[in-house]
């Protein structure tokens, strides 16, 4: 039995989703109860004690095992997922090496000693005559006791070793104090200093809570700088943080919706206001890892930076990081001569506040709290505020400055995935720097050429043998698809284009039933559409506890290689089949519930039932047409339909 089997087998699935979700109760055989992923009125959630799974017939349609729920309620990857349960479960994970040990085990100090720190200043702010400065400070920026104590402000008393004197007697060493970030280290090697003196301080903590550094406000205008962070260190990366994810997370999660603003000034304001879902980014331009954090909880961000020219520079940068970050949703594209590029597309509804002139989040927000609801809700959609933003510092009458508006704002233009809203935006562009739309249209068509990828950017491996149908095989229907994708890892864009030419969406993590295949395809396919990519299998990328699996894998291609054709030519065919096998699994659950619904007397239930199941009928005629027309025969049978 694997970890995964292990963990699964000592913790029930209904227990364990209780606990997340509180309106869970008993419906028949099943245990039914209002989705957490989406906002609903009507429960459409289903757990189902006898295979341990779980099941959203609503909005979201999500399902999966314990983990896939634990990985989406709190954003985990598999291998956090894995180590979370496992720690619930009572399993021991593999032994890690000892220099792995080591790293944990210094890791673990470090937040024990800015955990005892972040204690340590929210005491004096509450209690030392000396901080009734900070305390006054606290007053006049309109905070109050309860966000005081939900983030654990605090304040660093006006001396130069009053936490080190405090983290000393704890049993601490100075080494260990300057390695957290506390302290200060003197070049000659003598005794060092507290970093923070005489300042508010803000706990800066990750997604689950472990304060992991500090913001210091100045108090006073003599001091500088005006904000001081903690070094960059094993704990503390700036630019990889978001300022109040943890407190944020359940309310961004809840609507939908990630308001973003520059500092975590801003951030405390919007809380202290009553506005729950409000990170900050803490003064720096957007980054990668900060959006892909904060996805995992929202499908729509709102930029609401300082609305001054280094907001808007700010803005700007921040823009350009998200549409190079937002691409998970990988989209095949067909061209219009017939080729296909393989491409990223803004898939996250991003939008951008038009504060007042003057006027930064915290000031709006003290002064005219009830308006902001309103002004988020106005945000300008991406496209138009870059628009704006770009085209008013530019004489649009001179030709070098229409050139310049031109070269900016195309590539915005070439990454909108909808015609509709491409074409909208070109005709805008065209009105503005009074150009025919014909050449703005041509100029788009050869920036999309230009980036467009090959077909397959790897040369196929000769096949050894006869492949055998991927029914017939020792590997499930899953591990196939991904033995096909590891040994031609090129074929993932010509399926995607073959399933999209059907109106399919393109092969995605949701369509492995079995949350570790899922885990690693995600590696996969990270590994197959990097330009640099070799041929050989992702390991770096690799979580060590699928190794096994992604050995078992390796070794069904190996037995059994498939040329490049038959890849190209089966793997479509087996995705659709593996989204048939969901949907019937889906209609016997169904059936059941059903039946369930009947025998309670529960007509409305049934009458759900039966409409859901007509929907996942009507998508399995939907993936069959598909799956005829990917194939010879049915392709003739279409041919002959239509010529009689």
């Amino acid at each position: 039995m694997g970890v995964v089997d292990e963990i699964k087998g000592r913790l029930d699935i209904v227990d364990f989703i209780a606990g997340y979700v509180p309106s869970l109760t008993k419906a028949g055989k099943t245990c039914k109860g209002l989705c957490p992923f989406h906002a609903e009125k009507t429960p459409s959630f289903i757990v189902f004690p006898e295979t341990q799974t779980w099941h959203c017939f609503g909005a979201c349609g999500a399902g999966g095992d314990i983990f896939s729920f634990i990985m989406r309620q709190e954003g985990y990857q598999f291998s956090e997922a894995l180590r979370f349960l496992a720690d619930k479960a009572g399993v021991l994970l593999a032994e890690r090496s000892a220099d792995d040990a080591e790293a944990d085990k210094r890791r673990q100090k470090l937040l024990e000693i800015v955990s005892l720190a972040a204690s340590f200043f929210h005491s004096r702010l509450l209690q030392s005559p000396q901080a009734e400065f900070a305390r006054n400070y606290v007053a006049r920026r309109g905070l109050g006791a309860e966000t005081v104590q939900t983030f654990q402000l605090g304040y660093a008393p006006n001396r130069w070793d009053g936490l080190k004197t405090h983290l000393l007697q704890k049993g601490y060493a100075e080494a260990d104090l300057a390695a957290a970030g506390v302290l200060i280290a003197r070049e000659d090697k003598s005794s060092g200093y507290d970093r923070f003196r005489d300042r508010f301080i803000v706990p800066i903590r990750n997604e689950r809570g472990q304060t992991i550094g500090f913001g210091a406000r100045a108090l006073r205008d003599e001091q500088t700088p005006k904000y001081l962070n903690s070094p960059q260190n094993a704990l503390f990366d700036k630019s990889a943080a978001l300022f109040g994810l943890d407190i944020a997370k359940n309310a961004i999660r809840e609507s939908g919706q990630a308001v973003i603003v520059e500092g975590y000034m801003d951030a405390l304001q919007a809380y202290e206001q009553g506005y729950k879902n409000v990170v900050a980014e803490m003064g720096t331009a957007l980054t990668d890892p900060q959006l892909k954090l904060l996805k995992r909880y929202a499908g729509r961000f709102v930029l609401a930076l300082d609305a001054d020219s280094a907001g808007s520079a700010a803005t700007l940068r921040g823009i350009n990081t998200a549409r190079q970050a937002l691409t998970e949703g990988v989209k095949a594209v067909p061209t219009a001569q017939g080729g296909f590029r393989y491409e990223g597309r803004l898939d996250a509804d991003l939008r951008i506040v038009s504060l007042p002139p003057g006027r930064d989040p915290d000031d709006f927000l003290r002064e005219s709290p009830e308006a902001w609801a309103a002004l988020v809700e106005q945000a300008l959609p991406l496209v138009d505020y870059y628009i704006q933003t770009v085209t008013a510092s530019l004489n649009l009458e001179v030709a070098k400055d229409k050139a310049k508006a031109v070269a900016t704002l195309m590539p915005v233009l070439r990454e909108i995935p909808n015609s509709v809203e491409q074409e909208h935006y070109l005709q805008q562009l065209a009105r503005l720097v009074t150009i025919d739309e014909r050449v703005l249209r041509a100029e788009l068509e050869r920036a999309a050429q230009k980036t467009a990828r090959p077909a397959d950017r790897y040369s196929a491996r000769p096949a050894e043998t006869k492949p055998q149908s991927a029914a017939k095989t020792t590997g499930g229907l899953e591990e196939y698809c991904l033995a096909m994708l590891l040994g031609r890892p090129g074929t993932l864009n010509s399926v995607n284009k073959k399933l999209v030419a059907q109106n399919i969406d393109v092969l995605n993590t949701e369509d492995f039933a079995d949350v570790q295949n899922g885990a690693l395809f995600l590696a996969v396919k990270h590994w197959a559409v990097t330009p640099n990519a070799t041929t050989d299998p992702p390991l770096q990328t690799t979580d060590p506890h699928l190794e096994g699996r992604l050995a078992g894998v390796l070794a069904l291609w190996h037995n059994r290689p498939a040329p490049l054709e038959y890849v190209e030519r089966e793997l479509p065919k087996l995705v659709l089949r593996m989204r048939r096998n969901r949907l019937e699994k889906q209609i016997r659950e169904l059936n059941q519930m059903q039946r369930d619904s009947l025998q309670t007397n529960d007509r409305d239930g049934a009458l759900q039932c039966r409409r859901l199941i007509s929907e996942a009928k009507d998508n399995l005629n939907i993936l069959d047409k598909a799956h005829d027309a990917l194939s010879i025969t049915g392709r003739r049978r279409m041919e002959e339909t239509f010529r009689g």
